[in-house]
């Protein structure tokens, strides 16, 4: 009886070696499951929008739209301006003033609703705008967020007022009488005279043929960020977290974005 029961652990011993032996551990890791972040949800719901409306073939950079955008949301949420528009606009500076450095989009329909040219401040620079002040009579134009205001008549016609958001860089845009407004010496013919489009006293001019349309389009406590090459440029409205949290209360919109926008880009 003893012999059979040493035979017998021997046989289980022997079998659990050639176990132990022929096993090899697996190569294979297993990967954690990606987590879909908040703000990796506004990145794709940003690309969503810039390229629905094909921003890149228009000129305007990622970086600059994605800042615009974030300024967008945080002042929609402060109250800032209108619950019923979803109108954007941006002037980049930052680029030559004979480019069409100004878009405005509807960001509800994923849309540009036009690009064209924009004037900056005489004093800011000849082609390409370097200089920019909130001062009274700098003649330069102001970086930053505005909100529309009301429309009037003034000496360049039809004009639309403006409020700065910015302390520090734009605030005091209603003291100097910065408004959107129709010019003639924005049009090509100024650019083939002189190389570059006329100048302003800081205001952000438009064509004048264009001037109805464009202050039609974006009047209505909407927004305007104008962007410029000033590293010491900063806004509490550039808070992108804050503007993750605003842009994304609706889930339905944030499930499009993540179903259509895995592999966008910006």
């Amino acid at each position: 009886m003893r012999k059979y029961l040493l035979g017998g652990a021997g046989l289980i011993l022997s079998t659990l070696a050639l176990t132990i032996i022929s096993w090899v551990p697996s190569s294979q890791t297993i990967s954690s499951p990606k987590i879909v972040t908040e703000d990796s949800l506004y990145t794709m719901h940003v690309s969503k929008i810039y390229n629905g409306a094909h921003l890149d073939q228009a000129g305007l950079r990622p970086e600059v739209f994605q800042k615009a955008l974030t300024g967008f949301y945080n002042l929609k949420n402060s109250g800032k301006i209108s619950a019923d528009k979803s109108i954007l606009t941006i002037a980049d500076m930052d680029q030559n003033s004979t480019k069409k450095r100004l878009w405005i989009i509807d960001l509800n329909k994923d849309s540009l609703l036009l690009n064209t040219w924009v004037a900056h401040g005489s004093r800011s620079g000849d082609d390409l705008a370097t200089r920019f002040s909130d001062v009274n009579d700098s003649n330069e134009s102001s970086l930053g967020f505005y909100v529309t205001a009301e429309v009037y008549r003034g000496k360049h016609g039809r004009s639309l007022r403006l409020d700065g958001m910015d302390e520090g860089y734009n605030a005091n845009a209603r003291k100097r009488s910065i408004v959107v407004h129709g010019a003639p010496y924005v049009s090509q013919g100024t650019i083939n005279q002189l190389g570059r489009l006329g100048r302003s006293q800081g205001c952000p001019a438009v064509a004048q043929e264009l001037a109805d349309l464009v202050i039609n389009t974006i009047e209505g406590k909407t927004v305007i960020f104008i962007n410029g090459n000033d590293r010491a440029y900063a806004s509490k409205y550039l808070d992108a977290h804050l503007a993750a949290n605003a842009a994304l209360i609706n889930r339905d919109s944030v499930v499009n974005a993540k179903d259509s926008l895995v592999t966008a880009k910006i």
